[in-house]
């Protein structure tokens, strides 16, 4: 049986990586002649008729072009890119909040750059005030991460991917 938390890195035909997917959605773009096997494992999946390797990596045989990629402003990825660490006081914690630099009330936004993880105790200080106001400062300037930076902190990737996401 296929474990669910194992997925395949999908790259383009220029080997630029494009996203990732299940291993049954692997093989089945596999069986209609759409991608190659890159890199697989020893394991193989098995049928009465054939069996083949447990694919890590594929890579379509036709270029698509796409837009540029991009994450999705979530509260896990704000969690992902601070490396669930404040932002304010640089502790990790199993209990982490995400907090609007400028405050919703005084016109701050939900966007990548107004939003950080912040600890409770750290998130309850600041409230709704500015930074200047609470001297305070930040651990470091939020940005929006790049798609690559995304899929470089995966959770279940496989080593084998590092080549193509520039480990």
């Amino acid at each position: 049986m296929l474990s669910e938390s194992r997925k395949v890195l999908l790259l383009n035909s220029s080997f630029e990586p494009i996203t990732i997917v299940s291993i049954k959605k692997a093989i089945v773009m596999y069986f209609l002649d759409k991608v190659d096997f890159l890199e697989k494992s020893e394991k193989k999946i098995s049928s009465i008729s054939l069996s083949i390797p447990v694919p890590h990596v594929i890579k379509l045989k036709k270029y698509i072009y796409l837009k540029p990629l991009s994450v999705s402003l979530t509260r896990t990825n704000i969690f992902k890119r601070d490396n669930k660490t404040c932002q304010y006081c640089g502790s990790k914690s199993s209990i982490m909040t995400i907090d609007h630099i400028v405050p919703k009330d005084k016109g701050g936004k939900d966007t990548w750059t107004n939003l950080v993880t912040a600890c409770k105790k750290c998130n309850l200080h600041k409230a709704n005030f500015s930074l200047k106001d609470r001297k305070m400062n930040l651990c470091k300037k939020p940005a929006k991460p790049s798609y690559l930076m995304h899929l470089q902190k995966y959770k279940y990737k496989h080593s084998s991917w590092n080549q193509y996401i520039y480990l």
